[in-house]
């Protein structure tokens, strides 16, 4: 949270918050500068560990800024450090720890990019002051100099930050070309302290939006993740749409932009998408959750590909769950997310018309265990993202989908209890169905094991007999059988499974998905709340 200007001056909140930043490291920070000045050195602690103390936010970074080349930093911290490491060596960074303190220190240095360049051309510098000019925004430009604690504040940052401004230090078109990034970290600023960008900059993001494509996808990756799981996202979110940055790093996002239909009976998706996505915040309960908060920026994105006008003025997006997490995985993949946030996203994405797809009527336990089944260890955030999906403001609707999601979850935990539904599997596995039906490993056996777990979505636990002689009626009916066999199991298993059935009636299993018609559910997800 932002100081206060409220009976606190920028001087008082400046001498407070650097005493409490240096509290913690005062006396490894101070025999650093020490051993620095010894040397004929400058040494300032620098940048966002110097902004999150004026913020009164924690900063689990140290960073530093000296004069001294990489190769002499060597030199002087080789002996005092417990250890040190140069993996940013070529960029003029080295790290090391010192009484369980780690820091970072980097040479004075200025960066820009070639045009036609992925990679940052770095020079050093002499002076703290034109190290400070070079960061990307003033509130990112202030340092203490060590050991004196000498507040430095060149470009204003101090009071940029009491009025929740982003400027640059020097002109934000010199500062984007030095580093295109910096248009995206505009926007994670925003989304993060909630700070409004200057005109100026704004402009400048507009003009250059294009510069972005220099930038690789791993950096704009990580941007935008941090953006995503800020505490304002949507103003990050909608400086990136608004500049044209979108277009360029996620260009899905502004194509939510549907026009409202001539009969104004379609809700913009754009707007639905950032409400689904504060709804689906709103229910976080250990910190941010960067899958569940993609999935529900993206979970509609399928929507303008399959845009269709219906007689009478209606609009469907038939199948747009499964286009959109086609999309979504294209997407991620080409920002290079790891493989595990790909899978996790697209799934949520393909399913959060699920539970719209059964229909008003009362689930069946069937219907109940393959929800669970498909979810798989996705259950929990599938909940957050069905309930935040609901954006209709008819109050009685609302209401009418929460009492039934209740419902739903509250079926989930007796079920659960009952019959371990984190584990579904058959009460047949495949060494017992090779010896029942008297067959070798192969693909055979996956189809046998794949019949007998739907037999346990649809029937529950029935029995092993029971399961048994169900197997050999479908090996019968496969022509893997005789068919007097066959019949015989079918009458013992019709003895032995009556009075164990889970409550669906004894109903066979059924090849066909448990989902109703996709046009069925996005229709009711139109009606009920859902873009």
């Amino acid at each position: 949270m932002a100081v206060s200007n409220q009976n606190v001056t920028p001087e008082s909140s400046r001498r407070i918050a650097i005493a409490e930043l240096l509290r913690g490291i005062a006396p490894v920070a101070d025999d650093l500068g020490a051993l620095f000045a010894a040397a004929g050195h400058e040494l300032a602690l620098v940048g966002g560990p110097v902004r999150d103390a004026l913020l009164r936010r924690p900063s689990k970074d140290v960073d530093l800024t000296t004069d001294a080349p990489p190769e002499r930093t060597l030199e002087i911290i080789r002996d005092w450090a417990d250890a040190h490491w140069t993996i940013g060596i070529e960029f003029g960074t080295v790290g090391l720890r010192k009484n369980g303190v780690e820091l970072e220190i980097t040479t004075y240095r200025s960066e820009s990019y070639d045009p036609k360049s992925r990679k940052p051309d770095v020079s050093y510098g002499t002076s703290l002051v034109e190290d400070l000019r070079r960061r990307d925004f003033a509130v990112n430009a202030m340092a203490a100099r060590l050991p004196g604690h000498e507040f430095v504040d060149p470009f204003g940052g101090l009071t940029d930050l009491h009025r929740k401004v982003l400027r640059t230090p020097g002109k934000p078109e010199d500062s984007f070309n030095d580093d295109p990034l910096r248009m995206l970290r505009a926007a994670r600023f925003a989304s993060q302290l909630g700070f409004t960008v200057a005109p100026d900059v704004v402009r400048a993001m507009k003009d250059m939006a294009g510069r972005i494509e220099i930038v690789s996808a791993e950096r704009v990756r990580d941007e935008l993740s941090k953006l995503i799981c800020g505490r304002y996202p949507r103003e990050g979110l909608a400086l990136l749409v608004e500049t044209g940055l979108a277009a360029h790093v996620l260009p899905e996002l502004p194509m939510l932009r549907l026009e409202i239909d001539e009969h104004h009976r379609h809700k913009d998706v754009y707007e639905h998408s950032l409400i689904v996505l504060e709804q689906a915040i709103a229910q976080e309960q250990d910190g941010p959750d960067l899958v569940l908060r993609l999935a529900a920026l993206l979970h509609d994105i399928g929507k303008p590909k399959t845009r269709r006008f219906e007689p009478g003025g209606r609009v469907s997006f038939h199948h747009h769950e499964v286009v959109g997490a086609k999309m979504t995985r294209k997407r991620l993949t080409a920002l290079r997310y790891p493989k595990d946030v790909i899978n996790e996203v697209s799934r949520l994405v393909e399913l959060h018309l699920r539970f719209h797809g059964y229909g008003t009527g009362e689930w069946t336990d069937s219907a109940v265990r393959r929800y669970v089944r498909d979810a798989g260890p996705l259950l929990s955030r599938l909940h957050k993202l069905t309930r935040a999906d609901c954006t209709t403001r008819n109050k009685r609707k609302a209401d009418r989908l929460r009492r039934t999601y209740d419902d739903l979850e509250q079926r989930i935990d007796r079920l659960a209890e009952e019959e371990e539904l984190a584990a579904i599997r058959p009460e047949i596995d495949g060494n017992e169905i090779q010896d029942i039906l008297g067959i070798k490993p192969g693909p055979l056996v996956g189809r046998a094991y794949k019949f007998l777990l739907e037999l346990r979505l649809d029937r529950g636990i029935i029995g092993r007999d029971a399961a048994a002689a169900e197997l050999r009626r479908w090996a019968a009916a496969e022509g893997l059988l005789p068919d007097a066999a066959a019949d015989e199991d079918a009458k013992d298993g019709e003895t032995s499974g009556a009075d164990e059935t889970s409550g669906d009636g004894g109903a066979p299993p059924s090849s066909e998905p448990a989902v109703k018609g996709d046009e069925d559910a996005a229709a009711r997800a139109d009606e009920e709340g859902g873009a």
